[in-house]
């Protein structure tokens, strides 16, 4: 593995100190406005103490924590800053405050984002109140977010009031800048297309913003890369987008929650921070070219040396060490408990025309250098300092870049890793690149295979991205995938740098990896897979309704399911529709109809989609159809089984549709759904439709009984009676299992309502209010139907037909706007409603 070399004053020691923030006192208008939100001042030890009356000298920092996420996570920067502070005696020093967002889901629920934005602007003004009067008071805040706060902090840009110099820098960890993980609900994106819209169209505000946003990479399950890529701008210097695995000195992946504690990440954003301090104003810099600087060296092409804003030209070589002139293309050099200093000089002038690059190694640094980037130098020197009781090795060569470049074409998506594309390298050199050709989908992901045959014991080390090391003969194996899809504009290719010996073989084999392609349509589509749940749901739903039409019976869901759920039913008409949106003659017509664009055609604009993934997601959601539904009837019945002793024999009685009780629980459930939450009011009609669900069940299980129980045969129920409940109940479950989604769909907004129920009883703004209205006096009637009163309906034939294009609008516009899918249910839902009226 590649080595990280920290500076001793930046290594971790032990501390006895604990975390103790300092709650800032808010304005009275503030805190009223925002009772739920507090700020803090990070503190421990004897520094805390010397920050408790808010007497403050250092340079702002806000740590702006993400979905669900503490506002105590700001111990991992302010511990590592307030050490390196220490070593320097505190010449320069930070101050760290966080926000307290009260971990709000705002991943999953959008409604307070606004809120939250405008709250960290007024945090901003409250924080640069308490330097006034200092003899260096800052007048902008870094800011630091993590997650969802990253999002929230750009979109300070939005309000109307903002002064866009109040911060001059932003680093965000594993936010999701393009689009929300889970577009739950309208607020989520809406906020999104405002955020995105105002940094494209409006860049201009953005010039004296710094931005920096750091990735996971795969070990991220919550969010992938290719989402915290910051939009592209026209002022391309001053944002900059980097994955953890490959930030020198740090080259690993993360999680969602370890990036905020993840020591090399952090060592090098604070490092980053120091660097960036003006000896002047004793704060962050303010010189965008510098910011951008600093943040390239530490996250992109750390060179193994302390930053320096203008490098020496000229550098002295002292010591009494050898001279050595080395006039070779290709040179080693070996000491073992060497005393003596060497300087190994390189004349360049009698290798400029044959060779592009000079490439130097040992065991702990790899260097190459682009001569052409150095046209007035005339010699390459090389220090090997003495090694006293150590071995050292260097191997240099120069070489030209075509002869070290090979390409490697691609295996076929559809060749499922039974063929293989392969090369050979009979290495001369030491270094080699490999081309890997046609690789820009991200729906490919491939298996790399890199062998060695040495005739030395002593191996050297294979590097894509990440340094592996291996002993001899060796075999290493390398996962290939995207991020992201390669931009229009961009004809490079992805390159697997490997570092050779010159007495080895090395054999490269790619192959397609079937179960890694699996992997990246769940990275890229897993949000989705509840819309193809709900549209298998409702493709079943339809088929029960139409044997009903026919046969007067309603079959099994898992029956229905294998029959009916189909995805040549749905997948061409969509592909149709794709196909037909780029006809401008159809996109107007589409147009006029006020349709929205359909989301496989945004995906596939994005090259985040092709037809295969639809047909596998829609394989997966009749998994998940099926199972979930074979473990929801298996609890209801496994329930029903010990209710049956402890009730008393009931009879399936037929009652009006519409009765005064029934009207007064609508009523008291949409007074419910109005004042206080509409997912609140969902919950609650769901509890009551699992209940009439329980009761038809137990009475179906005991009419089961009594038929094969002698002494119980005037008790039993007629056959007739026996086989409605059957059938009400096949209907019943299906339904509420398509119920059961939208509650899920909207319980983000339910666990938000409830966690802040002490400062506000009505949840504002409401994403459900409206539909929860709806759905509360369709199902309030819904559950006490039975099929008897639906099978003479005359609209019973469309409501069969419904369900049917419902999947396909589902489908077509529900994989990016979750929150739909709730009206197309409804929709259906209303339908079979007004079965029992006509």
């Amino acid at each position: 593995m590649l080595l990280s070399f920290l500076c001793p004053s930046e290594l971790p020691r032990p501390r006895v100190f604990m975390f103790t923030p300092t709650k800032i006192k808010l304005p009275k208008k503030t805190a009223r406005r925002y009772p739920a939100y507090e700020l803090y001042l990070y503190g421990e030890g004897n520094y805390a103490e010397e920050n408790k009356n808010l007497i403050l000298t250092g340079i702002p920092i806000l740590f702006l924590p993400g979905n669900a996420g503490s506002y105590k996570q700001v111990r991992s920067l302010g511990s590592i800053a307030l050490r390196k502070a220490e070593d320097l005696d505190f010449k320069y020093h930070f101050n760290f405050f966080s926000v307290n967002f009260n971990e709000e889901l705002v991943a999953l629920y959008g409604g307070t984002l606004q809120q939250q934005t405008k709250f960290v602007h007024e945090c901003l003004k409250v924080i640069l109140r308490l330097y006034r009067g200092q003899e260096f008071a800052p007048t902008s805040v870094a800011i630091v977010g993590h997650s969802m706060g990253g999002l929230v902090a750009r979109a300070l840009l939005t309000l109307k009031n903002f002064k866009p110099e109040l911060i001059n820098l932003l680093i965000t960890q594993a936010t999701p800048h393009v689009a929300p993980v889970m577009p739950l609900d309208r607020y989520l994106t809406d906020f999104y297309t405002a955020v995105n819209n105002h940094w494209t169209l409006k860049a201009q505000d953005l010039r004296n913003l710094t931005t920096l946003s750091v990735a996971g990479g795969f070990r991220d399950y919550q969010v992938r890369s290719g989402l915290a890529f910051l939009p592209r701008l026209s002022q391309h210097d001053s944002a900059l987008s980097v994955v953890s695995s490959a930030v020198p000195r740090a080259w690993a992946s993360t999680d969602h929650l370890s990036i905020v504690w993840c020591k090399e990440l952090i060592l090098a954003t604070i490092r980053a921070f120091f660097d960036l301090i003006d000896e002047n104003t004793r704060q962050i810099t303010e010189d965008p070219k510098k910011r951008m600087s600093v943040l390239n060296h530490h996250f992109v092409r750390h060179p193994g040396k302390i930053f320096e804003e203008n490098p020496e030209v000229f550098t002295e070589l002292t010591g009494t060490f050898t001279w050595v002139e080395v006039k070779t293309s290709k040179w080693t050099y070996s000491a073992y408990n060497d005393s003596d200093g060497k300087y190994f000089t390189f004349p360049l002038a009698s290798h400029r025309e044959s060779y592009s690059h000079i490439y130097c190694e040992n065991t702990k640094l790899v260097v190459i250098l682009k001569l052409q980037d150095y046209p007035s130098l005339s010699h390459i020197v090389i220090l090997v300092p003495p090694s006293v009781g150590n071995k050292f090795t260097l191997d240099c060569e120069f070489f030209k870049e075509d002869s070290r470049t090979i390409q490697l074409p691609v295996t076929n998506l559809f060749s499922f890793g039974l063929s293989s594309s392969k090369i050979l390298l009979n290495s001369t050199g030491l270094f080699y690149n490999v081309q890997l050709q046609h690789f820009n989908q991200v729906y490919q992901a491939f298996k790399i295979h890199v062998e060695s045959h040495c005739q030395s014991l002593i191996g050297k080390y294979t590097c894509s991205k990440l340094f592996l090391s291996f002993s001899v003969p060796s075999f290493t194996e390398i996962s290939a995938k995207l991020h992201m899809a390669q931009p229009e504009n961009e004809s490079r290719f992805p390159v697997l740098n490997i570092y050779s010996s010159s007495d080895c073989q090395y054999e490269v084999i790619l192959k397609t990896s079937f179960l890694q392609i699996l992997g990246q349509i769940i990275r890229f589509h897993a949000g989705a897979l509840p819309v193809y749940v709900v549209s298998n749901i409702l493709l079943t739903y339809g088929g029960q309704l139409s044997t009903l039409l026919s046969t007067g019976q309603c079959s099994e869901f898992s029956l229905e399911l294998v029959r009916t759920a189909k995805p040549y039913k749905v997948e061409p008409i969509i592909s149709i529709v794709v196909f037909l949106q780029g006809f401008n003659w159809f996109r107007e017509i589409w147009d006029s109809l006020l349709l929205p664009e359909v989301d496989a055609a945004v995906l596939s604009s994005q090259d985040a989609w092709f037809p295969l993934v639809s047909l596998i997601l829609f394989l997966f959601g009749t998994g998940i159809a099926y199972w979930s539904a074979v473990f929801f009837s298996t609890s209801l019945r496994i329930f029903s089984s010990l209710c049956l002793t402890l009730t008393r024999p009931t009879v399936l009685s037929k009652a009006k549709l519409i009765t005064p009780r029934r009207l007064c629980m609508m009523g008291s459930l949409a007074l419910v759904s109005w004042t206080t939450c509409g997912a609140f009011a969902l919950f609650i009609i769901y509890l009551q439709y699992l209940f009439k669900v329980l009761t038809i069940l137990n009475l179906y299980m005991k009419s089961e009984f009594c038929v094969f129980s002698i002494k119980s045969v005037k008790k039993s129920l007629s056959s007739s009676t026996t086989a409605e409940a059957a059938n009400s109940l096949k209907i019943h479950v299906t339904v509420l299992n398509l119920f059961t989604w939208i509650v899920l769909l909207n319980l983000p907004s339910l666990v938000y309502w409830l966690k802040n129920l002490r400062y506000h009883v009505r949840l504002d703004p409401d994403p459900c209010r409206t539909t929860a209205i709806i759905l509360v006096c369709i199902l309030e009637i819904l559950m006490n139907l039975s099929t008897s009163e639906v099978k003479s309906s005359k609209l019973l034939k469309m409501a069969a037909k419904v369900p049917l294009p419902l999947s396909v609008a589902v489908l077509a516009f529900g994989r990016m706007h979750l929150y739909k899918v709730p009206h197309f249910v409804t929709f259906s839902l209303f339908l079979h409603v007004l079965c029992c009226v006509v």
